[in-house]
This record gives structure tokens, C-alpha cells and sequence, in this order.
């Protein structure tokens, strides 16, 4: 579906209000960094919440690839790219480093700030399916996206210093340019209809 004139109106802000934000309604003093999404990331931040909150849909769980193996997949498409400016191993522990506490924010994050009401159903099941794996080892693509619109407020709660955004926020560009470029495969065509029992139940909770 042709989205472009639409697309380039919606601002990041908007985009978040997508995203439940109830741990980050807070003002915060930390630093103010912004994180540029491409427009087609933002047409797929839309068609997801339009799917889910109006057409009643579900992303298929556990996802392939999941977050985890997304993250390992871009370290490895980083690091055998041509267009990398000079490789070190300093450079390559800065990414390790960046993709673990990606990594950790996604886990903590996802369940209470990452899931739309008509989710947290599913949510439940994975947890009861899945004990023992995290959420990273779940969820995938869609999911991981709307982490980014959200790392503004959480690096807002950071005491994190001017260089440090910074590599952060570059760092998270590349991540997004890599999900951008790869995005037939990411993340997914299709999502699952809801059972009616399902669609009981949301509403209900």
C-alpha cells in the first residue's frame, strides 16, 4: 500500500504514542537524543499497529529470525561489509557492548512498554510456553523497532555523557540502515488471525 505522502507527515513523536509509555511519562533531565528512522521503518511502525489494534491480527511467535539472532546476524554483516571504515578491535567490542545492552533493554522493556493491549494475551501464552527463554529469544523484527522509537525516552533517563549518546545514536543508525535494507526478510509478510476465544479475551482484559 502506497503510504509515502502519509508516511513523511508522521513524526517520531507520533509514532511513539503508538507504543505504550507508561514507565517514561516522567520529565527527565538526561539528554535529548534523537534517532533517525527511515520512512520505509516508519511505514512498517504503521502497518504494524494497524494491524494489530485494528485488524485484530498477531505477530506469529516465536519469530525467525529473533531479536537475538538479528543483533548476531547485523554484527556479522558489519563486520564482513567493504564499506566498514577501519576495522579494529576496539571498534568491535564498542558494538558487542552496544548490541548486549540492546539486548538487555529489549528483554526488560518489552513487557511493559512494548506491547499493544491486544498483545499482552500472547504475551502471557509465550511466557508460559517459553519459561525459560527471554524475550529476545522470541520476538523479532517488529518488536525490536519499536524499541527504537522508544530509546530516546530511556536514554533520557541515562546519566550517560555527550560522546557516549552519541556513539550510541550513531551505532543505532547503523542498526536501523541494516533492518532497513534487509526488511523482505526481517520481518514478516503475513501476521496470524486471532481466535475468536483470543479476541474474548483481550477485550475482556
Amino acid at each position: 500500500r502506497a503510504r509515502e505522502s502519509s508516511v513523511e507527515k508522521v513524526r517520531e513523536e507520533d509514532l511513539a504514542s503508538m507504543v505504550s509509555a507508561q514507565a517514561f511519562m516522567n520529565p527527565s533531565k538526561g539528554p535529548d537524543v534523537k534517532i533517525p528512522i527511515p520512512n520505509a521503518l516508519k511505514a512498517q511502525l504503521i502497518d504494524d499497529w494497524e494491524r494489530i489494534t485494528k485488524d485484530k491480527l498477531l505477530v506469529s511467535l516465536p519469530r525467525t529470525p529473533t531479536v537475538a539472532g538479528l543483533l548476531e546476524q547485523y554484527k556479522e554483516y558489519r563486520r564482513a561489509s567493504k564499506d566498514r571504515r577501519r576495522p579494529g578491535r576496539r571498534d568491535d567490542e564498542v558494538v558487542d557492548e552496544i548490541i548486549q545492552g540492546l539486548k538487555m533493554y529489549f528483554d526488560k522493556a518489552l513487557g511493559n512498554v512494548l506491547l499493544y493491549r491486544f498483545e499482552r494475551h500472547q504475551y502471557q501464552q509465550i511466557r508460559e510456553r517459553f519459561p525459560d527463554k527471554v524475550a529476545s529469544d522470541v520476538y523479532g523484527a517488529e518488536h525490536l523497532l519499536r524499541l527504537f522509537v522508544q530509546m530516546p525516552n530511556l536514554i533520557a533517563h541515562t546519566n550517560m555523557d555527550d560522546d557516549a549518546v552519541q556513539l550510541l545514536r550513531e551505532n543505532l543508525g547503523e542498526i536501523l540502515k541494516y533492518m532497513h535494507r534487509f526488511m523482505k526478510t526481517l520481518f514478516a509478510e503475513q501476521y496470524d488471525n486471532a481466535s475468536p476465544a483470543y479476541v474474548a479475551i483481550a477485550k475482556a482484559s
